[in-house]
């Protein structure tokens, strides 16, 4: 059995760096001192450590409870100031108090009343106290505020990493042989019987593919650019499915700029056509719809099918992540069965 105490980072700081303060305060005035006491010297160290680590500690707790952490550098330091000037009071007064005492119950001269000890060392334990509190709040806030820095780097580049994986898993779908094979096949019957739909099929594959290859820098895009490549693929496909495939596309106007995670409703209007339309005898009806309510936008995705365990593959683990990065957890993705045989996959993002 390992019986063995782990004590975290933050307390072995808080016990070496005020021990190791303590220990040097007590040998420049006491050890140096011609009465020096061997007990008086242990208690003065160990209510000197007791009494910072006590103030120090309270201060953490104060600051994780209103999320001090999560401030910007200059809302954080309008803070520490007046932080480190109440600490400051606090501890000229806890010290006053403890070397008072001391005083009663150490030496054999008459003490000094309180306030008169008080007057007389106020001043220069207030400010060696602000000097103390001024650097613990610097070192603790400024050892959080790097690590935040580090997490959000690591973050960012995990998004940027799915983000490029996504536009590959799109090119990958868009070059996909039985993809170019359906859509080239439509094409050659459309060019004697429809030579403008079959010019038209070539610019909507042109426009797929040109997206798929150039614009894959941008992790958020505006609405319309998002719509407009879904409207593209939707179109496109409808050579390949004909009447077995309808579509509507419902969003309100307002929302054209708002940004989206790039290729997120694409990716669920693919697997909508994928695990649905392709699927059914008789296709059936695809919807997108994006509403604004409230402070969040909701986007969804609605087609005829029954959910599978090939509907929570990769894409949308992926596309799930990818939320969780760019919405530190304000954002919202899931897919179930309805009724009457229909899958809904629902993508919920914040609208400020």
């Amino acid at each position: 059995m390992n019986n063995r105490i782990n004590i975290s980072l933050y307390w072995k700081c808080q016990l070496i760096g005020w021990s190791v303060a303590a220990l040097y305060w007590e040998y420049h005035g006491y050890v140096m001192s011609t009465h020096f006491d061997w007990l008086q010297a242990i208690l003065q160290f160990i209510s000197d450590v007791a009494i910072l680590i006590l103030l120090t500690h309270a201060y953490r707790t104060f600051a994780r409870r209103y999320n001090f952490q999560n401030l910007a550098l200059g809302q954080l330091l309008q803070r520490i100031i007046p932080a480190a000037l109440i600490l400051g009071i606090v501890y000229t007064f806890a010290t006053n108090v403890k070397l008072h005492l001391f005083q009663v119950w150490f030496y054999k001269f008459p003490a000094q009343s309180f306030s008169d000890f008080f007057k007389a060392n106020a001043e220069i334990i207030f400010i060696g106290g602000m000097r103390l509190m001024f650097i613990w709040l610097l070192a603790y806030h400024m050892y959080h505020y790097a690590q935040r820095e580090i997490r959000m780097s690591r973050e960012n580049a995990r998004l940027a990493l799915i983000t490029r994986e996504a536009q590959l898993n799109n090119l990958s779908a868009q070059l996909n042989p039985h993809f170019l094979f359906n859509s080239l096949n439509n094409i050659k019957a459309l060019v004697s019987d429809n030579p403008r739909a079959a010019r038209r099929a070539i610019d909507l594959l042109s426009d797929l593919l040109r997206t798929s290859l150039y614009n894959g820098d941008e992790m958020l895009v505006p609405l319309k650019n998002e719509l407009s490549l879904v409207n593209d693929y939707l179109e496109l496909e409808k050579l390949r499915f004909e009447e077995r495939l309808q579509y509507e596309i419902q969003t309100d106007n307002k929302l054209s700029n708002f940004q989206i995670p790039r290729l997120s409703i694409q990716l669920l209007v693919e697997n909508a056509i994928k695990h649905g339309i392709a699927q059914r005898k008789n296709g059936g009806l695809i919807t997108v719809k994006i509403e604004q309510l409230a402070t969040i936008v909701k986007i969804t995705v609605q087609n005829p099918g029954e959910l599978t365990t090939g509907d929570n593959g990769l894409g949308l683990k992926n596309l799930r992540e990818r939320l969780a990065l760019e919405y530190k957890g304000r954002a919202e993705f899931a897919i179930s069965g309805q009724l009457h045989d229909i899958v809904l996959a629902t993508i919920t993002l914040p609208s400020a």
